[in-house]
């Protein structure tokens, strides 16, 4: 059944902030398990499901709600039904896990404390997690120790993967905004064109990381994309856009880096005399799991392999947003030998399931444990 649950969200698949339909089938099922709480529209689309109604620890796990802007080539019978959009980052395979733990929980209710399954929307963008964290009714569910799986592929299937300080990187979009002048490109030297400091701003941004000294500290920056002016023959460009990711392994890190591009496109600008902007979206805070919780995970594994990564893995996860207020970690978890997430032939694996849901059932176990040996 969490199987099919999860196969009717990948067929039906949304993007960041549009969930509703994912939010009500997750709704739907969760219904005949008849949770002490239910919270709907936390944050957005988000949902959260509070099992155990006894004063004591609350356990907080989260999986996501979103998908992809990636066409589904996937031959399976439950492939997306929506064009350029598809489960492409395992999340429906991660909501199916927490269903799972959900049944489980609906049978063997928390004796002391409580869990709460929050299904979180919008992480794709780094906008949800905050959406959470600044929804009034989350202080009312705020965790003592909060967990998310993340699925990796290239690890053996069911192996736990974890570290404890920063798990995944800091990461940001910046676009960087210049303006000049047009003028007939027979006579570009009656205007201020943008592009040479363009192609300046590129190769500075991508040399940062070299350039910068943070001992073997993860850092440095990305160009993704770039505008120079339109496709008119006759003039020379006036405006040009340059798309950066910032990526760092701490917080810190990132903020001086970003104090480093805003002083290279100052000094660019200001030499060309150019106007400038630069914005920032998809903001993700570096995701730092705690000792404590990472001790939890070794005691929960049982006979599961357990292997600590000597550094943190590059890409981002809005979870670090969690972790800032509370003990937590995020855990991966192998996929086996598939292909990468975000891979248009990616498709989670339906086996994982049960084996991550007995491994969550484990960890809130041992938190639980773990918090009655504190208090004795």
């Amino acid at each position: 059944m969490v199987a099919n649950l999860r196969h009717a969200i990948h067929q039906n698949p949304e993007l960041a902030g549009q969930e509703a339909g994912t939010a009500r089938r997750v709704l739907e099922y969760f219904s005949r398990l008849k949770p002490d709480l239910t919270v709907q529209r936390l944050g957005g689309h988000g949902l959260a499901f509070v099992f155990g109604e006894v004063p004591g620890p609350t356990v907080l796990l989260r999986c996501e709600l979103d998908a992809l802007p990636i066409q589904e080539p996937n031959p399976i019978s439950y492939r997306s039904i929506r064009n350029g959009i598809a489960h492409k980052c395992g999340h429906d395979g991660h909501m199916a896990i927490l269903a799972a733990v959900g049944t489980i929980l609906s049978e063997n209710r928390p004796r002391n404390g409580r869990v709460v399954l929050l299904f979180q929307p919008a992480e794709e963008n780094g906008a949800g997690a905050a959406a959470v964290l600044q929804d009034p009714r989350f202080a009312e569910m705020v965790p003592d120790v909060v967990f998310a799986l993340h699925n990796l592929p290239g690890f053996p299937l069911g192996q736990i993967i974890v570290r404890s300080g920063t798990f995944a990187c800091a990461s940001r979009g910046m676009t960087i905004k210049l303006r000049g002048k047009t003028a007939h490109a027979a006579q570009p030297e009656t205007g201020r064109s943008p592009a040479p400091a363009a192609c300046q701003i590129m190769q500075g941004v991508s040399n940062l990381g070299a350039d910068r000294d943070e001992g073997n500290e993860t850092n440095f920056a990305t160009v993704i994309g770039a505008t120079i002016g339109e496709k008119t023959f006759g003039t020379a460009p006036g405006h040009a856009e340059v798309w950066v990711t910032l990526r760092s392994e701490t917080d810190a890190t990132m903020t001086r880096l970003v104090g480093s591009v805003n002083e290279l496109v100052r000094g660019i600008a200001k030499e060309q005399c150019l106007d400038f902007d630069i914005e920032y979206e998809d903001i993700f805070n570096a995701t730092v799991n705690s000792a404590s919780a990472v001790d939890l995970v070794f005691q929960a594994a049982g006979d599961l392999s357990v292997v600590v990564p000597h550094g943190p893995f590059r890409w981002a996860e809005d979870f670090g947003r969690f972790t800032a207020v509370a003990d937590g970690a995020l855990i991966g978890i192998g996929a086996g030998d598939i292909p990468d997430l975000h891979d248009p032939q990616y498709d989670f694996p339906d086996e994982l399931i049960p084996i991550a849901a007995g491994f969550l059932e484990r960890i809130i176990e041992q938190s639980f444990h773990n918090f009655s040996a504190t208090q004795s």
